[in-house]
């Protein structure tokens, strides 16, 4: 379980989150929609300890995520491509990481071979670096290495931004597999309210920094956002 109490950001005097009190339970699909400016991207960034909070703190499965680096081995996240090694192949990346989380190569290419209709032939074995990739296929590599070393919390900030129709479906399927089947706790933010309601069920709205809305996913909940941000 995660567990957010009395946590803020601020930069110089301007405070851009302000969360009371928020918990996610193990092995919930969990949404976060918001406006640009909303807060979202500086709370994952607080959740892998990017940056540090002003007040409060996190605990990730009972360690406070800026105290210790114990979540760590449990953990794991694709913020973007930068976080990419642009120049290694997607082998030698995957490689990296499987040896960074107690994987050897076998274990690896096992987990890869699970994912082969999501990388459409497009990643292995094609001879070129990350950086030389297009986009939605460095999406493809960073999403699939954060599965790498069996983590119980996989946290994926716009997963669905580069991707074509073909991925995006099989992305969705793959959440729901790693929450239902794997008991995987999966943090999605997404300014794609269609993908957001199809995938996770429960959804939090940040606005300004703070949660203005708390739903579990049900049939009016595409409405109800889509309403909400109508103004």
């Amino acid at each position: 379980m995660i567990t957010i109490e009395n946590l803020s950001k601020k930069y110089g005097s301007q405070i851009v989150l302000n969360i009371g009190e928020l918990s996610i339970p193990t092995g919930q699909s969990f949404g976060l929609v918001g406006n640009n400016g909303a807060g979202k991207t500086t709370l994952f960034s607080l959740l892998l300890d990017l940056i540090q909070p002003t007040t409060g703190h996190i605990i990730n499965n009972d360690v406070q995520v800026n105290t210790s680096e114990e979540w760590k081995p449990f953990t794991s996240s694709f913020i973007d491509e930068t976080f990419l090694i642009g120049y290694l192949t997607p082998e030698e990346y995957f490689y990296f990481i499987g040896d960074l989380r107690g994987q050897n190569k076998a274990d690896v290419d096992a987990l890869l071979s699970e994912y082969q209709d999501f990388f459409h032939g497009e990643i292995l074995g094609q001879k070129k670096y990350l950086r030389d990739l297009s986009k939605g296929n460095q999406k493809k590599a960073g999403i699939v290495a954060s599965f790498i070393g069996n983590p119980k919390v996989v946290i994926l900030d716009e997963p669905f931004a580069n991707l074509d129709p073909t991925t995006q479906i099989r992305l969705k399927q793959i959440i729901k597999e790693l929450a239902e089947k794997k008991d995987v706790t999966v943090l999605v933010s997404s300014h794609d309210l269609i993908h957001v309601t199809e995938v996770c069920e429960r959804i939090v709205v940040l606005n300004k920094g703070e949660v203005v809305k708390d739903i579990q996913t049900s049939t009016e909940t595409l409405k109800e956002l889509e309403v909400f941000f109508a103004g």
